[in-house]
């Protein structure tokens, strides 16, 4: 038995509904914190479990009987997020799962500029730890994270941002799919996967060129000093933390964290991983943001 946890958030519910496509429903548990938000998935025939990273008793019952357990990362940052997912590899590791799967991120790094990676890398040291099988998924960066990050500059026609560096925006769906086949080969990989990204990584210049050009109409990237960028961000009310966080992802990916790019993720899915083009017009199509 396969038990998914954070199956009504984005990516976990795509991996339940790319799952049930390979394997018998009654295979597949749902872990959720509010079953009430979890009928679009109910209609699956998969059990639905409650199961709360920060409540270990709910862990036991929603882990009973899983031989994998796939742990998709908390939202939450630093100590906090650390603390919840050692809550989840301890009950996933004492209900007796044979192998542990955690969605990490391709830049995952200790002391990395970007919190979220030395956060990511901390969770891989407690799954070494922790005894028994593991497997860390290293996603290339959402691109949908991208669209977040620069949708103002979209909408206005000028990208304005810190210097950058190259990173392989990856689809979030492509991601869900190739976890789905990772979790349904029961076993072949442990360890830590090679880098799951789309097959070029982009710097914000490239991507302004390519929002140009599904756009019809140009996006200009300017290039903001970093004090001048937080200045901004808070100054249109964005909270100092966040934008310090943001601010971390510049500065990793200027160091080439993110960069790299490989055939792993094609291989999983057997067809070509979806572009930062598809996805940008796949969401211009349906929203017509730009």
């Amino acid at each position: 038995m396969i038990v998914v946890t954070g199956a009504t958030g984005h990516l976990g519910s795509a991996v339940v509904e790319n799952l049930a496509r390979r394997l018998p429903a009654n295979r597949i548990v749902a872990s959720v914190r509010d079953a009430a938000r979890a009928s679009f998935i109910a209609g699956l025939g998969v059990d639905i479990r409650t199961g709360d990273f920060d409540d270990p008793a709910s862990l036991e019952a929603a882990f009973a009987g899983a031989q994998q357990v796939l742990i998709v990362s908390a939202d939450k940052l630093g100590d906090e997020a650390l603390r919840l997912h050692r809550n989840a590899i301890e009950a996933a590791r004492a209900a007796g799962a044979r192998r542990i799967l955690y969605t990490s991120h391709m830049g995952a790094r200790p002391n990395s500029p970007f919190a979220p990676a030395d956060q990511h890398a901390g969770t891989e040291a407690d799954l070494a730890a922790s005894g028994g099988a593991w497997l860390a998924l290293r996603h290339g960066f959402y691109a949908e994270s991208c669209l977040h990050v620069i949708g103002d500059g979209l909408a206005s026609g000028v990208l304005r941002a810190p210097e950058d560096g190259p990173v392989s925006w990856t689809a979030r769906a492509d991601l869900a799919e190739a976890d789905a086949a990772i979790l349904a080969d029961d076993g072949r990989r442990d360890g830590v996967t090679p880098p799951l990204t789309a097959p070029q990584a982009l710097t914000l210049t490239d991507v302004a060129a390519i929002a140009s050009d599904v756009a019809g109409r140009d996006i200009r990237r300017v290039v903001v000093s970093d004090d001048a960028w937080r200045e901004e961000k808070i100054a249109a009310g964005m909270p100092a933390m966040v934008a310090e966080l943001l601010l971390g992802m510049f500065r990793a990916a200027r160091r080439g964290d993110f960069a790299a790019t490989g055939p792993a993720l094609e291989t999983l899915l057997g067809r070509p991983p979806r572009t930062f083009r598809d996805v940008l017009a796949g969401t211009c199509g349906r929203a017509r943001t730009l």
